[in-house]
């Protein structure tokens, strides 16, 4: 079940990160880190050092970030503000997988 959950919220997160290439402005620095957030989080899964509850949560978060980023988006321009924000909340949340894939806890 929790698998079934993980990728159905992971095809969700690359379905929006489909759709805002196509609309609105663009946010190339923030899509990628996105991107490389969600590929350390796959990797975490595969090798064991992100536990079900861990990933879970991790994936969430990133959910948020999408959802801040699609409603920044919304007005048809990210201000310096808004992308300051975004990636202040990226930087959270690399820092959460990294310390979720180094701590002690295993699948």
């Amino acid at each position: 079940m929790n698998r079934l959950m993980t990728g159905a919220l992971t095809g969700a997160m690359l379905l929006g990160l489909a759709a805002t290439g196509l609309a609105g402005p663009r946010t190339p620095r923030i899509n990628r880190r996105q991107e490389n957030q969600q590929d350390r989080i796959q990797q975490g899964i595969k090798s064991g050092e992100l536990t079900r509850r861990e990933a879970g949560r991790l994936e969430s978060l990133e959910g948020r970030i999408q959802a801040n980023k699609l409603i920044d988006k919304s007005d048809g321009h990210v201000s310096p503000r808004e992308r300051a924000q975004l990636n202040r909340e990226l930087n959270r949340a690399s820092h959460d997988i990294y310390r979720d894939k180094h701590n002690r806890y295993t699948r």
